[in-house]
């Protein structure tokens, strides 16, 4: 009497028949989806558009009054001709006092003036008001346009004085030209913050001894632009850094490659002020989705198959075709089972659309092509094929969150420092990734960040300053 065979054995039985003759006619099974791209040579292009980080810069009043006041003469003597001699004269200045008026910083004080003449010294009160419209110049340097300097007395003798020999304008004149050279020096910490933008960040990604690569994260700085100016009790206005941001996977840049000098700074009639949004592309090579896949494969292998345990996987290569991302897997291993006894040897597909989630890299569609599933259907009926594309979504896993992290560290702390005088801080407040998009050769990332600088002179509190994690 015949063996009756129960019917998942004859299922399994006639799969593994038909793997028999499949085999038996080919040792190899053929490519069941178009091959990859030739490989491009060039670097992962990252193409950013140019952002602005925009810094509010304040000059505080007091800041500003004590550099008027060490730039101003404070003393001065000379010779004047009165009653018919020439006779010497000195004078000394109070401290300055500064205010603002109609865009003009004004500056008053009290002068205190001595004629010498026979038999006695003359005492000559006098008031000091010099008006000035404060700039930034190109090269970083606030100054004083069209100083007018104003020496004036109530008193009638006096006035007699100066219609006579000019003590006025002896006293103004060296005022006047000593504030027309005056400059606020802003260049150490602009240049400064030029420099740590400037200079690309080294992000390892992955462990070394596996395998990791190095990223770069880099603001090319394209120029700098001033606002108009603010008078507030101090000067007030707001730069702005343009700049060509970037996160290449691997890394492109090297940190000792030299940097261009601090470009001129370049005077705009607008600048939009308060926070501003850099979108940074994050370039990543296939290559780095292979290796992250990798890491979960033991010895190069992942074994699936407990129906088939000599089965597994090994050589995960992705790439792009027609906008989706294509993970192709080596099969390979034994089938010794119901009288056969064979080895398979090929190349499974799956396909995809890459998504972020959560700053996660995935693709969360990732299913067989037809071909494989058909292929797998006679595999256990597609039991195993469930497997391998659940086992390759999670692997296909890309965490960019410590990427996100460095552009946070970049934006924030990295542009928190003290220097020249000068405070320079840094506020990361969003981290958002807007759009995902496979290319021939590398995967693009946009990340959007969202940030506030303020660079204050002096130092108005400690630069201490902390960044949450995205």
């Amino acid at each position: 009497m015949p063996r009756l065979i129960p019917p998942g054995e004859s299922l399994a039985a006639l799969a593994l028949a038909a793997l028999a003759v499949f085999a038996s006619a080919c040792s190899r099974f053929g490519p069941i989806y178009p091959s990859r791209p030739a490989p491009s040579e060039g670097p992962p292009a990252a193409d950013p558009e140019p952002a602005r980080v925009v810094a509010h810069l304040v000059v505080t009043s007091g800041a500003l009054r004590q550099a008027l006041d060490a730039a101003a003469p404070r003393t001065g003597d000379g010779m004047v001709h009165i009653l018919g001699s020439d006779r010497a004269y000195h004078w000394e200045r109070g401290p300055l006092d500064l205010s603002f008026s109609q865009g003009l910083i004004v500056l008053k004080t009290s002068i205190a003036a001595k004629v010498s003449v026979p038999l006695k010294t003359l005492e000559l009160p006098l008031d000091l008001r010099i008006e000035g419209e404060p700039i930034v110049s190109s090269q970083y340097a606030v100054k004083l346009q069209s100083v007018d300097v104003h020496v004036r007395s109530s008193d009638t003798g006096l006035a007699m004085a100066d219609r006579v020999a000019s003590i006025y304008d002896r006293i103004a004149d060296p005022i006047a030209a000593q504030l027309k050279d005056f400059a606020y020096d802003l260049k150490p910490v602009v240049t400064e913050a030029y420099a740590r933008v400037a200079r690309p960040i080294e992000i390892p990604v992955g462990d070394a001894s596996t395998g990791g690569v190095t990223a770069c994260a880099r603001l090319r700085v394209l120029e700098i632009e001033a606002g108009p100016t603010v008078l507030a009790d101090g000067i007030e206005k707001d730069i702005a850094l343009v700049v060509a941001p970037s996160i290449t996977l691997p890394c492109v840049d090297t940190l000792d490659e030299e940097r261009p000098a601090l470009p001129p700074l370049s005077n705009v009639a607008t600048l939009v002020p308060g926070p501003f949004t850099v979108t940074i592309p994050i370039a990543a090579r296939y290559d780095e989705l292979t290796r992250a896949m990798a890491m979960a494969f033991t010895d190069g292998k992942l074994f699936f198959s407990t129906e088939y345990p000599g089965l597994y996987r090994e050589h995960p290569e992705i790439y792009e075709s027609e906008g989706q991302l294509v993970l192709r897997l080596h099969l390979h291993g034994p089938v010794h089972k119901l009288g056969i006894d064979t080895d398979l040897d090929g190349d499974l597909y799956l396909v995809g659309h890459p998504a972020v989630v959560d700053n996660e890299l995935s693709i969360p569609d990732l299913e067989p092509t037809i071909e494989t599933s058909n292929f797998l259907l006679s595999l256990k009926a597609m039991t195993d094929g469930d497997r391998i594309r659940t086992q390759a979504r999670q692997a296909l896993r890309l965490d960019i969150g410590e990427r996100l992290r460095d552009a946070r560290e970049k934006l924030g702390s990295g542009l928190t420092f003290e220097s020249g005088g000068g405070c320079f801080r840094g506020d990361v407040d969003t981290i958002q990734v807007t759009g995902v998009h496979p290319h021939a050769a590398y995967v693009r990332i946009y990340v959007a960040v969202t940030a506030r600088a303020r660079l204050t002179m002096p130092c108005a509190a400690p630069a201490d300053i902390s960044t949450g994690a995205p």
